[in-house]
């Protein structure tokens, strides 16, 4: 997808991801069953819920709970570790087109 990079590895118990988001990238709303844990190593993420609206900054965690309606927006360049648990089973499967093709 234009402006997110990721590199992800699986283990029996969870999913780590590395992504590299540029200004303007857009990671449109989505769900999923998995707890999402997000470390913002550098810049700024905007992130939609449905209750409202959180910007996290280098530094900041932000907890997505299981099943939770999320977008994210890059402010700026970006760089994000997320965890999730249990293993994203979408990934794995390729069934992630949210991420590979956000308009199909």
């Amino acid at each position: 997808m234009a402006g997110v990079r990721r590199r992800v590895i699986h283990t029996e118990r969870s999913t780590v991801c590395r992504f590299e988001l540029e200004t303007g990238a857009v990671v449109p709303r989505h769900q999923h069953e998995n707890e999402q844990m997000t470390h913002v190593l550098s810049g700024k993420l905007l992130f939609e819920f449905e209750g409202g609206e959180l910007t996290a900054s280098a530094g900041d965690v932000v907890e997505i709970p299981s099943n939770a309606w999320h977008q994210v927006s890059v402010l700026e360049d970006s760089v994000a570790m997320d965890v999730f648990t249990p293993p994203r089973a979408d990934w794995i499967s390729g069934d992630d087109a949210y991420l590979r093709n956000p308009t199909g």
